[in-house]
């Protein structure tokens, strides 16, 4: 590693000087445009998110067909519906390894493949265990995915643009629930035996468009950097950046970033065993981030979210998949927004609104549902409380924790460690999701849904107090940059910092 590190010092310092590149610092260190190339590359990449979001969407119509076709109890609804989260988790904590060793790109084609695969099983199952089989395939695909495309729409973006681009994978998943919600709506008049059949099998068409789709994307140029094949990151930064004076800052910052790391100890050492203090930092905040995403019960709402209303009184099938549209449609909506206007407005402003938002929403959540229950006519009005409130959870969570955990889980970690950090981060994350999923109905037999809402909505509450704590803003600063933010600092100056961030840093 030592001959490729002291070639890439060589080429960045004939590439830019330390005048030049003090002399340009302000006109390219944060990359202020961006052209339509590397816009192409982050849509091509984080399509691959669809994939999960069409599952969330498909799978909360078609469970109540295979419910009845399949005959299988409630409990075999949990462990159909969050299987697939858990064993994302495998495919989360594998995707790091996977990708600093055959690249980033490549882990890409693996993700699609592998839910190729398990969507050709759900849709052919004959019975639940075929079927679970499927999930737990597909599962694994969905954690490659989950971790691959934030990290190299990261790694690929400049910094003024990087919030907007790394929180299109939130795009695509809202985009495949509310797809999912369509073809639910759609195939639901169909014979019992076929229909839910057609919803899940469906996932393989784009699948395999993914996988094709990859070929045009070039590898990252930080991945590049970091096997020392320089003129090739090169060649990638001169097409993903506005110009070639911008290209040969940031790939000056890169080879200096990958230099500073050379002959520090293993990855999964450095993480778990003997974290630094920043180190430690930046695990809290990206698990914490994650951790809070699920246990919010965003994902179960959604899987579960037919159970709820009819619960609250509705019985029609097509009514129910026509809520969920209605729901599908708000949560599309509001992640363009927070897409849009994260880099101008900051991570932390968005996550702070979206958080206490998402408390309020399910208050009033739990309050109409506990109406509802103690209801015998189940009037019209409660109901559509109830309904508003949903979508309000879900518009809150678009905005806030949604995009902003996949943005802040890639770009927080240093070069070395971002990809396994992110897959751990994620994997916390599918951890949660599965647990809360194969655990939401049978708390909810226990407590009521109006219960759950409100233990979700005291979630939420101890959540915004975390995120207010631990996670400083990383708006318009280049990923290199990032890192400063939780390194030790003197007292002056992380005074200063803290009160640039209009937020205490606690010490960890």
């Amino acid at each position: 590693m030592s001959g490729r590190t002291e070639q890439a010092e060589m080429e960045a310092n004939e590439i830019e000087s330390p005048q030049d590149r003090a002399a340009g610092a302000d006109d390219f260190s944060h990359g202020k445009g961006l052209n339509k190339y590397t816009l192409f590359c982050a849509l091509l990449a984080s399509t691959n998110s669809i994939l999960l979001g069409y599952d969330i969407g498909v799978m909360s119509g078609a469970v109540l067909f295979i419910k009845e076709n399949l005959k299988i109890t409630s409990v075999q609804v949990e462990i159909l519906v969050g299987s697939l989260n858990v064993l994302s988790l495998v495919g989360s904590l594998a995707s790091g390894k996977t990708s600093d060793y055959i690249g980033r790109r490549y882990t890409i084609v693996l993700a699609a493949s592998t839910f190729l695969i398990g969507a050709i099983l759900m849709g052919l199952a004959p019975s639940f265990s075929f079927l679970l089989a499927g999930r737990i395939v597909a599962g694994i695909g969905v954690g490659y995915s989950l971790m691959i495309s934030p990290v190299y729409t990261a790694e690929i973006s400049p910094a003024m643009k990087r919030g907007f681009l790394t929180s299109l994978p939130e795009v695509f998943i809202v985009s495949g629930i509310l797809l999912g919600y369509v073809v639910n709506y759609s195939l639901s008049n169909l014979p019992q035996n076929i229909n839910w059949r057609l919803m899940l099998g469906f996932a393989a068409i784009p699948a395999f468009a993914i996988g094709l789709g990859v070929v045009a994307m070039p590898e990252s140029p930080r991945w590049l950097v970091m096997q020392g094949r320089i003129d090739e990151a090169k060649r990638v930064l001169i097409k993903v950046s506005c110009s070639s004076e911008e290209a040969e800052f940031r790939l000056n910052e890169i080879t200096k970033a990958a230099n500073s790391e050379v002959g520090q100890k293993g990855v999964w050492r450095e993480l778990l065993l003997n974290p630094s203090r920043p180190i430690r930092r930046i695990l809290v905040a990206a698990i914490g981030i994650n951790f809070f995403m699920q246990a919010s019960g965003n994902d179960a709402v959604i899987y579960y979210c037919p159970e709820v209303f009819k619960a609250a009184g509705i019985h029609n099938k097509r009514q129910l998949f026509g809520v969920n549209v209605i729901m599908g449609v708000a949560k599309a909506f509001f992640v363009l927004v927070s897409a849009l206007y994260l880099d101008k407005f900051g991570r932390r402003p968005l996550l702070l609104l979206g958080s206490i938002g998402m408390a309020i929403s399910l208050s009033v959540l739990g309050m109409g549902s506990k109406f509802l229950e103690h209801s015998e006519s189940k009037p019209l009005w409660a109901i559509i409380v109830c309904i508003v409130a949903v979508c309000a959870f879900v518009s809150f969570f678009s905005i806030g924790l949604g995009p902003i955990t996949w943005v802040y889980s890639s770009e927080i970690f240093p070069l070395r460690l971002r990809a396994q950090g992110t897959g751990l981060a994620i994997s916390v994350n599918r951890l949660v999701s599965g647990v809360v999923a194969m655990t939401f109905l049978t708390m909810s037999k226990k407590i009521t849904f109006g219960g759950m809402f409100f233990v979700l909505s005291g979630i939420m509450v101890v959540g915004t107090l975390f995120f207010y704590f631990f996670l400083p803003e990383t708006k318009n600063k280049s990923l290199e940059e990032v890192w400063a933010l939780f390194e030790d600092k003197d007292r002056t100056t992380k005074s200063n910092d803290d009160a640039e961030r209009g937020m205490p840093m606690r010490e960890i």
